[in-house]
């Protein structure tokens, strides 16, 4: 097995590394866009998640399980988590195998970072395995390897909150660069209706054109909610959670959306948004009891019209994807 890439600094390093063959992972969902922030802002939640085992093998390759109820593609040219890893591997020249088993996973296709999730949870579980060649920030230019495999797109909106914690902000692509952005205390809640949309197909009819008045309203916006969450200003953060670009049109895909808003506002809610491509729905609070009252508001919503849906709310997960075990 090649090792040449991995520096110790001393013998109990070494050791370390020796017996560390074998790890259980946890990444959590994440909301991407934000409302104004399309393909560039994102934040990770504390539930749900997928959890992976992953182990080095002597096999030179990488081998799939799968024990969640969703089928998932074992082909590692066509799984995710594979893609992404090996483009890691790749980047660091190693012919390293690896055994991944998916334990738990998102349900694809929420609108919670599926596949971002599951990204994240490989290349950060080899990265721990080998020896932590690269940082979180620069693990997510492999995530997004995962990102473009399941939707044709390489974004980063959910990989970087994944792999990184908290809010994060896209500021560029070309070159990638990610940045950190602190939030005071805040909560969010989920509501996922149990349709799928697909990340390709939502992005398949957004405009190819925007108005420049629409640009600059939106621009407007992004700079705003990121102000607010520096400076703590919940009220700047609710005025600039507005989206006039995308969520227009994403909106027709997910029934009873703007009714589904709206009780949200009603409830309490900072602001309220399509989560991603869709068809989940969230939604922030200054407090936990607003964001469980908003909860049941926007349940209450779905269940009048006869949709299933399941619920989340939970705090801004600061950590990331993390060792579970």
């Amino acid at each position: 097995m090649q090792r040449d890439f991995i520096n110790f600094t001393d013998f109990t390093d070494f050791t370390n590394f020796i017996n560390l063959k074998k790890i259980k992972v946890f990444s959590p969902a994440t909301v991407a866009n934000v409302a104004c922030g399309f393909d560039v802002l994102g934040f990770a939640l504390n539930n749900p998640g997928d959890e992976i085992s992953i182990e080095l093998n002597d096999l030179g390759k990488i081998v799939l399980a799968d024990e969640t109820p969703y089928g998932l593609p074992l082909a590692p040219e066509k799984n995710v988590t594979a893609v992404a890893l090996q483009s890691m591997l790749d980047a660091l020249k190693s012919k390293q195998g690896f055994n991944i088993t998916f334990l738990s996973k998102i349900m694809p296709g929420s609108g919670v970072g599926s596949s971002a999730a599951s990204s994240a949870a490989g290349v950060f579980g080899a990265n721990e395995l080998l020896g932590q060649p690269f940082t979180r920030k620069e693990l997510v230019q492999f995530a997004m390897q995962g990102e473009k495999a399941a939707s044709g797109s390489a974004h980063a909106d959910n990989v970087a909150p994944a792999l990184m914690g908290g809010f994060t902000l896209v500021r560029s692509y070309t070159p990638l660069d990610v940045i950190p952005i602190p939030s005071p205390q805040i909560f969010a809640t989920v509501v996922h209706p149990q349709i799928e949309v697909r990340t390709s197909d939502s992005r398949k009819i957004l405009r190819q054109e925007v108005p420049i008045k629409k640009a600059v309203e939106q621009w407007g916006n992004v700079a705003g909610l990121v102000a607010g969450l520096f400076t703590n200003d919940y009220d700047l953060i609710g005025r600039s959670l507005h989206d006039v670009i995308v969520e227009p049109v994403r909106a027709m895909l997910i029934p009873e959306f703007y009714a589904i808003k709206q009780a949200a506002l009603d409830a309490g809610a900072l602001g309220c948004s399509i989560s991603g491509s869709g068809p989940s729905i969230f939604a922030l609070s200054k407090t936990e009891k607003t964001a469980q009252k908003v909860a049941q508001a926007m349940q209450d919503g779905f269940n009048k019209v006869g949709i299933e849906n399941h619920v989340f709310v939970s705090p801004i997960n600061k950590e990331g994807v993390r060792i579970a075990e």
